[in-house]
């Protein structure tokens, strides 16, 4: 890494990773959420903006991609990072006190949309190698097949659209 050449990072104990993170574990928490907070797939969740709500979404969404749907790992992860910018970007820049998670399959797609009520356009920033912060639009520009914002009487959404092939 730069800066740090010279110094060795620590070791880990594979035995100390394996008790902190197990997917079963995580399956467990991301079946949690679904039992508390609604299914997106059955209409749209509403979610406190705090910064917590970002986990819950990634939870949502990675229950019904992965589980739901069968989609494959690859593909959730994208999803579920996808997920997290955009309820970063409801959470830091729109003021609201709840936003909206919804997700939608039909043949060959998946989409998810946030719902927020700014009317507040994100803004796709060019993106330098430096930048701590702003690359949520430039992740999902290029992870996604398409994206976009609809303006709606009271807020707007902001949604991203994948491919989507069975298993």
């Amino acid at each position: 890494m730069a800066g740090l050449e010279g110094y060795e990072r620590p070791r880990r104990h594979a035995s100390a990773t394996a008790a902190r993170w197990s997917p079963a574990v995580e399956d467990e928490h991301a079946l949690k959420a679904l039992e508390l907070f609604g299914n997106p797939t059955e209409g749209e969740v509403p979610l406190p903006s705090r910064p917590e709500s970002a986990a819950i979404a990634r939870r949502l969404a990675q229950v019904v991609v992965l589980r739901t749907w069968r989609l494959s790992p690859k593909l959730t992860e994208d999803v579920v990072l996808l997920v997290s910018e955009l309820v970063g970007n409801a959470v830091r820049h729109t003021g609201a006190r709840v936003f909206g998670l919804r997700m939608e399959r039909r043949r060959g797609w998946i989409r998810v949309e946030v719902r927020d009520p700014s009317r507040g356009l994100p803004c796709l920033m060019p993106v330098h190698e430096l930048d701590l912060s702003g690359r949520g639009l430039f992740l999902v520009d290029k992870l996604s097949d398409r994206w976009g914002v609809d303006l709606l009487p009271r807020g707007k959404t902001t949604w991203f659209e994948m491919r989507a092939c069975d298993r």
